[in-house]
């Protein structure tokens, strides 16, 4: 049983380090500057204030931010949760329109930025009614806030406002493929589920941890892995600024020797592919974490024979905050989203929303367990279709096997009916990427005469070149390794996926790239394949 006191602010995870006699320990390393907790505490101390008197913020109101990974985001992150406020960390690489919307529909009275996005910001100011001020960290700039300056003149001192358990603590926005983002309303007593479930029970994480995630803290996962965890625990966290390229990882890695290492597994793989990558020294990581789309088993094992250290892929969302079905050290299987972590509940569901009967019955994903988001902000009808009651519908399409481990095959409107069979595109994807000349690849549904068919949307490895000869072997490729209907018809060769900034692949940007006829690769069997056979091990 997970105990959170009922009145109980969320800042409180960084006092714990205090009490614990961690002042003195370095809980930030970026770049050359290195913060220890009690620093840390001082500046939330300081950016409490500086909100309060300065900015004129109250509780309940929202707090913005546009930041990169420096020790600014908990800063304010836990600065504003200090006195009561909302902050809203969101996503550094949208567009000035993007920041609009966030500001009008979260009605923000302060945005917190940096001088490399403080230009979006403005211009997303332009005309609006309401006056919004804005921070500036990192100086350089002419502007009337600088959090510098602000910090330099708070008080080290300043007690957690009196917020419950249940009271709004801080939202994410959601990336949607269609429509606005979604405001998922988070509570002051949610981070610490995860880190009493997720973090003690899967990673068991403790003050000895050197934690370093390559995904952004302004997304659910990398918030847990860069934030939360690391501060818990009483941990020291590496936060890296810049531009996630496999070189910076490597170099980031090699030079900080981090025990626990996250990313997704676009990066993995791109990691993988990287010139020399083997020759970097990753000797210092105990475990790495994966989440956002599925690990392939191929990718698992290149990188266990590269590196030595084992991946644990798992399945998480912004709206459950972090990781409810992981694999563990002791409990493993590549290609699987493992099972439910302690202190959660999942299962399958059928199109009636009943539980399925059966082992390998696919279905949508629901997830039980008290990090759940409240509810989404001005967007009554999407929380009662996604949060029905203890259940939050995860909108994943997955399998169960008979050892309990879940099997991700894909978002629920990403799959694929051929011939009165459900096809899911990430098998399709696992077992293209298991050839050599693959890098990745990315399977939709597309019309053809009337029909739907498996087209397959591949990236080559360097020193592989497109032709009608390869589009042929991935075709017998895949027929071996799947069932015939499952095969990919059709093929095209491009230089990379679209995804989002957390590596998920947009398949619905494929499906609308044509409607693939007499695309390249059209397989010569597409008009006269006959009918596949309706077995009973396959949901109809």
């Amino acid at each position: 049983m997970i105990t959170v006191p009922e009145w109980y602010n969320a800042s409180l995870i960084v006092d714990r380090n205090l009490e614990a006699g961690r002042e003195d320990k370095i809980a930030i390393y970026c770049d050359d500057e290195r913060v220890t907790y009690g620093e840390l505490a001082r500046r939330i101390n300081r950016f409490g204030h500086a909100l309060k008197d300065e900015l004129d913020v109250e509780q309940e109101n929202r707090v913005l931010m546009v930041l990169n990974d420096t020790p600014s985001f908990p800063t304010a992150f836990f600065g504003a949760m200090r006195i009561g406020a909302i902050p809203i960390p969101t996503n550094t690489l949208l567009a000035a329109d993007d920041y609009r919307f966030f500001v009008e529909n979260s009605r923000a009275k302060v945005v917190i930025t940096d001088e490399m996005h403080q230009d979006k910001v403005r211009e997303a100011l332009e005309g609006h009614e309401d006056s919004v001020k804005v921070v500036l960290t990192n100086g350089g700039a002419e502007t009337e806030y600088v959090l510098e300056d602000l910090l330099e003149a708070g008080e080290d001192e300043l007690s957690p406002a009196s917020t419950h358990k249940d009271d709004a603590a801080f939202w994410l926005y959601s990336s949607g493929s269609t429509g606005n983002p979604k405001g998922v309303v988070h509570l002051h007593h949610d981070i610490d589920y995860t880190c009493e479930t997720y973090a003690r029970h899967v990673l068991e994480v403790d003050e000895s941890d050197h934690v370093f995630s390559a995904s952004k803290l302004f997304h659910a996962y990398g918030l847990g892995n860069g934030v939360s965890f690391p501060y818990w625990a009483g941990a020291s966290t590496v936060l890296f600024p810049g531009k996630p390229t496999p070189e910076a990882i490597l170099e980031t890695i090699q030079e900080n020797k981090p025990t626990l290492f996250f990313a997704v597994p676009t990066l993995y793989n791109a990691v993988l592919d990287h010139p020399g990558a083997s020759e970097y020294d990753l000797s210092s990581i105990r475990l790495c974490a994966s989440a956002a789309e599925a690990l392939p088993a191929g990718v698992w094992r290149r990188w266990k024979e590269t590196f030595g250290s084992t991946i644990l892929d798992g399945i998480g969302s912004t709206e459950m905050l972090h990781i409810f079905v992981s694999n563990t050290p002791e409990e493993l299987k590549p290609g699987s989203s493992g099972k439910a972590v302690p202190g959660y509940e999942a299962r399958i569901l059928d199109e009636e929303e009943r539980p399925v009967e059966e082992p390998g019955e696919a279905g949508y994903l629901s997830v039980k367990g008290d990090s759940a988001a409240a509810y989404y902000w001005r967007n009554h009808e999407k929380t009662k279709e996604t949060m029905k009651g203890e259940w939050t519908f995860a909108g994943d399409w997955y399998r169960v096997d008979e050892d309990g481990f879940f099997w991700y095959e894909g978002r629920a409107d990403d799959m694929i009916k051929v011939s009165g069979l459900w096809v899911s595109p990430v098998e399709v994807e696992s077992t293209l990427g298991d050839h050599d000349a693959v890098m990745e690849a990315a399977a939709v549904g597309i019309p053809v005469d009337g029909l739907m068919r498996v087209k397959a949307f591949v990236v080559l490895r360097k020193g592989h070149e497109g032709s009608d000869d390869l589009v042929e072997e991935l075709q017998e490729w895949s027929k071996k390794n799947l069932k015939r209907y499952q095969y990919p018809h059709l093929v095209e060769f491009i230089e990379e996926l679209p995804k989002t900034a957390t590596g998920k692949i947009q398949r619905f940007k494929l499906r609308e790239t044509g409607s693939g006829q007499d695309m390249p690769g059209q397989d010569e069997e597409l008009s006269q394949e006959n009918e596949p056979p309706q077995q009973k091990d396959e949901l109809v």
